[in-house]
């Protein structure tokens, strides 16, 4: 179980991010990655993502609920594990609504095709650059001159 300051951390990187690669299996084994907008974090790490009733990654979700989540902005990376639920509720679809899903779904949150995805995550590992893109070039480069290591925080945690 994760301590305070992994969930702290966890968080902070969270809010770095606002789309993700939800990695599902397909019936006959393949691993396939869904680009999607992540709608609401909980503190736990849990995610929630709204997707069509048919699209695969809920097909796939209800074959095998085991899901790969990965993360990348400029200067940090995550990747969490977990298992993944179709949620049917309205009330909280509205919760999760906004303008910008009417593009896809633009009968709005009572169409009887959109669900919820959430991924109750399990286990994780980040890597951050810590002092944002700048750093990171500024690290690259040291490198490349004095052969120094490039550094970076990186951990593992379970949820």
């Amino acid at each position: 179980m994760a301590d305070t300051d992994e969930l702290q951390k966890l968080n902070e990187l969270l809010k770095k991010f606002r789309f993700a690669m939800v990695t599902t299996r397909a019936e006959d084994g393949t691993l396939t990655a869904h680009p999607l907008t992540v709608q609401e974090t909980e503190s736990d790490g849990d995610l929630w993502f709204v997707i069509g009733r048919h699209a695969s990654a809920a097909q796939h979700v209800l074959r095998d609920p085991h899901v790969g989540v990965s993360f990348s902005s400029s200067d940090a990376w995550m990747s969490l594990a977990g298992h993944a639920e179709i949620v049917d509720d309205t009330a909280k679809l509205k919760e999760q609504w906004n303008p910008a899903l009417a593009a896809w779904f633009p009968e709005g949150p009572e169409d009887p095709e959109i669900v919820l995805l959430k991924v109750n995550a399990e286990s994780g590992e980040y890597w951050d650059s810590p002092g944002g893109r700048i750093a990171s070039v500024l690290a690259f480069v040291k490198h490349k001159v004095t052969g120094e290591r490039l550094e970076g925080e990186n951990e593992k945690f379970d949820l």
